[in-house]
């Protein structure tokens, strides 16, 4: 699949990862050939691990504050929801980011969970083979496991 295709697909989601847009993708994605299915999966993960890095994720939460009224930082979980909002955003949205952090800040609130988005190939894939697909993708989209965006975490 190419980045045109992803994005594409990205785009009717219409900026949000709500679990009915996220259905709506699976759906539409189920119906194409299983290759398509696991491109978008490859193309996704690649996505997610580009944002995986640290002026990214040491952003605080935007809309909570923790005890005494210091930023809450995000957990790895949030931070990976977080990226996959910045996702479902589009293309633009998440170009932009990478020149300015500032445009990444408003993801991290609580109302922008993008978590759904993580469960569109999966779906697509029991869509379209009536099996469970225990896949792996080139880029792991996990927190922390790009290496190379979190030079400080480097033993």
């Amino acid at each position: 699949m190419t980045w045109a295709d992803y994005w594409a697909l990205i785009a009717t989601l219409n900026g949000e990862a709500t679990h009915t847009n996220c259905q709506r993708l699976a759906e539409e994605l189920g119906r194409r050939p299983e290759p398509d299915i696991i491109g978008f999966a490859e193309r996704q993960a690649e996505a997610l691990y580009r944002l995986d890095q640290e002026k990214f994720g040491t952003l605080p939460v935007v809309d909570l504050t923790a005890r005494y009224g210091s930023p809450f930082p995000q957990s790895s979980d949030v931070f990976l929801y977080t990226r996959c909002a910045v996702v479902a955003a589009g293309q633009a949205v998440w170009e932009s980011v990478f020149f300015d952090v500032d445009k990444f800040a408003p993801y991290t609130s609580s109302e922008r969970d993008g978590e759904w988005l993580l469960y569109v190939p999966d779906k697509a894939y029991e869509l379209a083979t009536g099996k469970k697909w225990g896949r792996t993708t080139r880029y792991c989209s996990e927190s922390y496991s790009n290496r190379d965006g979190w030079p400080n975490l480097r033993s």
